[in-house]
């Protein structure tokens, strides 16, 4: 089978079973902290345990572990090899590190982890940061504990939980577009806070009562003043810094031919049509492009038809 856009998303790859109805349990975490068969991935300031080789994402038992960290429901490997099909694998995040080694940062090295350990990394890191912002209830203000396997938090209390009042993990959407031009050009831009060099496409997050398709105009609209008319939906991917999940288009200019840009000079400090031509040459040397763990990258490279230099 052909891979598509979405195959080559660094982030939209995972081959973990979330064992959803396990995280119902109950005692589910305390359960598979205690049994040595357990994997356990490790999650510090943001940062995941590597191998001792740096190849990939440490799964440790738990008895290699202190006590103390948030545990998390994870789910169940679905590979052969190390560990076995259906080993159960928590995560564990601590305030600190717990064990010396080597820490990957997805955003940086998400692009060379396996499919199973990028997904992994994405799961432990967006739950983890939600946990850090959920300690008290938004409806009732009351402080909040885990449960059911790290996928809900409730107010603290029998009376409470038996309530119904929880507290689920939130994804923020946000559209990420390629707009292209009647010339079949790209449009790139530099962010107000980017330094010299430093380009993207446009994005920017779905409103309240908005489509996806409406977004990519608005935000297109909004930050360089351009109609676009036709908005093709390439893939998607999360974006755990801290909530959200890119969601990727090319979207085409309304006008045909030369369209004029006009950034809006608030979030939007330079932006310019480039064709493929012009961005193979400044590609690396006037240009420094999005990261390859990016869905940005891969759009850039969607267009291109091919591979570019110039990480940031």
């Amino acid at each position: 089978m052909p891979e598509g856009f979405s195959d080559s998303l660094p982030l939209g790859r995972s081959t973990l079973d979330r064992d959803a109805v396990s995280r119902d349990r109950p005692g589910v975490l305390e359960d598979s902290w205690a049994d040595p068969a357990t994997r356990v991935a490790v999650l510090s300031g943001g940062r995941a345990l590597l191998t001792e080789d740096g190849s990939g994402l440490a799964l440790l038992p738990p008895t290699a572990l202190p006590d103390g960290a948030l545990l998390l429901y994870l789910g169940r490997t679905t590979e052969e090899g190390d560990p076995p099909v259906g080993t159960v694998v928590l995560g564990a995040v601590y305030d600190r590190p717990p064990v010396d080694g080597e820490w990957a940062d997805l955003r940086l090295d998400g692009a060379r982890l396996s499919a199973r350990d990028a997904g992994l990394f994405a799961e432990l890191l967006g739950l983890a940061n939600w946990h850090r912002t959920a300690g008290f209830s938004p409806r009732s203000g009351a402080s909040t504990v885990v449960g059911r396997g790290g996928w809900v938090r409730h107010p603290d209390g029998f009376e409470a939980e038996a309530s119904g009042e929880h507290v689920f993990p939130r994804t923020d959407a946000a559209v990420i577009m390629g707009v292209v031009d009647g010339r079949d050009r790209l449009l790139l831009a530099r962010n107000q806070a980017w330094p010299e060099r430093r380009v993207s496409v446009l994005a920017g997050f779905v409103e309240p009562g908005e489509s996806f398709e409406a977004a990519v105009r608005r935000e297109v609209q909004e930050e360089v003043d351009v109609r676009v008319g036709a908005c093709e939906y390439l893939g998607s991917q999360p974006w755990p810094f801290p909530a959200s999940v890119m969601v990727g288009f090319i979207a085409r200019t309304e006008e045909p031919g030369e369209v004029e840009l006009r950034p809006d000079g608030e979030e939007i400090r330079e932006a310019r049509w480039w064709s493929r031509d012009d961005l193979r040459t400044a590609a690396g040397t006037e240009l420094l492009l999005p990261g390859r763990t990016s869905i940005a990258r891969a759009i850039i490279e969607h267009w291109y038809g091919g591979r570019l230099e110039g990480d940031w």
